[in-house]
């Protein structure tokens, strides 16, 4: 918690139910304040809004694994992370970790690595980093230990995805890319496409085995989603198991479908700025218009979130405070994180302020501590 005491003059501020309107706003402990607090600080130029909330991201691995064993200080290439997600804005973050049957940097050993390294500068970083496991279906050898393994590693939100080129393997013909992809895991490509083979003569055991094993993350209170639902009885089927967060659905079938069961949808901001999916899958603009669209995250790149909120303000398709909705308060309903979200009174002081005229990211704080500051922003503090 952070004793600095401020109150904002003179910015456009993001109020509940007000929009954007000229208004003091107050910090203090760390939360935002009911009345005036601290010294004043004339922020003329720049808007004020609640902190963006990024529900799932794997930017990160850049930092953590520039080269394929370069990176010995895992700790260190979590604070190079925090640091983009502050410059841009971020100030809630899910780090969207692998463990799957591709190995390297997205294998079972380094994602331990990752988890380790996000638990120990925790408590040294501003920004809150929130680790998130996406766990590859067909991994049955691994169900036995995994729910231990999820409550050492302090992981509160599951993801299960399936890669596997299931077309490809019930033919018998090798996916593309598959030499690389063994070299990069340290296997022999041989036995690499034996062990996808394997996998997927096994899928009719997956159902089950999913079902025992969300049935004991539910008792530990994980947060569970699926990842590409493309049918709505994939849909259906994960609410069944518990698992109701729906990530980058891939059909309007399926976010309609977790739309009338009550379930979030995440949708890619990236997806949002390009103008579609790069993989040819439904627009999260279309799925946005339908309001079929809780939160958006940045998937894989960290500036889009922001970009994304303004692109939808500025075309009209929603107003501002329902554009920043789906990157600060949807988000943190999708969490169930009630005490941030929103500049109201008594919430965390998680602020994104940027300037009025370029939109460009002047500052962050996170529960009333800067983690970010660049620009002639500074000098409105030193005053």
């Amino acid at each position: 918690m952070s004793d600095l005491a401020l109150t904002f003059t003179g910015a456009e501020v993001l109020l509940p139910g007000d929009g954007l309107a000229l208004a003091n706003l107050s910090l203090a402990k760390g939360v935002i304040q009911p009345d005036r607090a601290g010294r004043a600080v004339d922020l003329n130029g720049f808007l004020v809004l609640p902190g963006i909330i990024d529900l799932h991201g794997d930017g990160f691995e850049r930092h953590i694994a520039p080269r394929r064993g370069a990176m010995k200080q895992m700790d260190e290439g979590i604070l190079a992370v925090e640091a983009e997600l502050a410059a841009n804005g971020i100030t809630t973050a899910v780090l969207a970790q692998f463990y799957s049957w591709e190995g390297g940097v997205r294998g079972p050993e380094f994602a331990g690595q990752v988890f380790d390294a996000i638990a120990s500068v925790r408590d040294s970083v501003v920004t809150d980093l929130l680790p998130q496991l996406r766990f590859e279906t067909h991994m049955l050898d691994d169900y036995v230990d995994l729910p231990e393994r999820i409550a050492a590693w302090q992981v509160p939100y599951v993801v299960f995805n399936d890669h596997l080129p299931h077309d490809r393997l019930a033919e018998g013909r090798k996916p593309p890319r598959l030499t690389g992809q063994a070299l990069k895991a340290g296997r022999n490509p041989e036995m690499h496409f034996e062990m996808l083979l394997s996998m997927h003569a096994r899928g009719s055991e997956v159902p089950m085995a999913l079902d025992s094993l969300c049935t004991v993350l539910e008792k530990q209170n994980v947060r569970m989603g699926s990842h590409d639902d493309a049918t709505a009885q994939t849909r259906a089927d994960w609410r069944a198991r518990g698992a109701k967060i729906s990530e980058f659905p891939e059909t309007l079938e399926a976010a309609e479908t977790a739309r009338a069961a009550g379930d979030h949808i995440i949708l890619g901001s990236p997806n949002v700025v390009r103008g579609g999916s790069h993989k040819g899958n439904v627009s999260a603009l279309d799925l946005i218009t339908m309001g079929l669209c809780d939160a958006l995250a940045s998937d894989y790149h960290y500036p889009s979130p922001r970009r994304a909120a303004l692109m939808l303000a500025k075309s009209g398709l929603l107003d501002f405070a329902e554009a920043w909705a789906l990157v600060s308060s949807g988000p943190a309903r999708v969490l169930g994180l009630n005490d941030r979200g929103t500049l109201a009174p008594g919430k965390r002081a998680d602020l994104t302020i940027l300037d009025k005229q370029t939109h460009r990211v002047a500052a962050t704080m996170a529960e009333g501590r800067f983690s970010y500051m660049a620009g002639d922003i500074a000098a409105r503090f030193l005053v």
